[in-house]
């Protein structure tokens, strides 16, 4: 994983861009915020930190220091073989970070529904065998289709 430095869009017409906002034990949703190192900090309830875990040109924003602050733990980051590397703690977005350009922008349709379905289901955090696993579970009070749900009630 690449910690990237961020640089803050002008103030002048501040553009919008939309991002995928993550909020701990809630699905993710599309958002349009300003372009600017304030809108950002806001999202995430204090300093940015962009993380760049994929093998596109998308990144996470979270907040530097949400571990630390006790916020709390949102979803894992995976390696390719299911192995969880990292947790980020508090509310986190998704942007695209290109390389011909200094600032964060828009997610296109495609990467919205791919990091949609990547970050659907909240995880929680437990020790088991030694080691830290997440668990991905169906929020509470949210709208779900039953028929994507796997029948897992005993009735005895």
């Amino acid at each position: 994983m690449q910690t990237e430095k961020v640089k803050e869009a002008p103030n002048i017409g501040v553009k919008k861009i939309e991002v995928l906002v993550v909020k701990p034990g809630k699905t993710p949703e599309t958002v349009m915020i300003d372009q600017t190192l304030e809108a950002m900090q806001e999202v995430v309830d204090g300093l940015i930190e962009s993380i760049m875990p994929f093998d596109d040109d998308a990144t996470i924003i979270c907040n530097e220091e949400g571990k630390l602050l006790g916020m709390p733990l949102n979803r894992g980051l995976y390696d390719s073989d299911g192995n969880l590397q990292d947790i980020i703690a508090g509310t986190f977005f998704v942007a695209l970070a290109p390389d011909d350009s200094e600032f964060f922008e828009s997610l296109p349709p495609e990467k919205i529904k791919k990091y949609c379905e990547l970050f659907r289901l909240p995880e929680m955090f437990m020790m088991f065998g030694g080691k830290i696993k997440g668990i991905k579970y169906e929020p509470e009070g949210e709208d779900y289709d039953e028929d994507e749900l796997e029948e897992s009630v005993y009735y005895g």
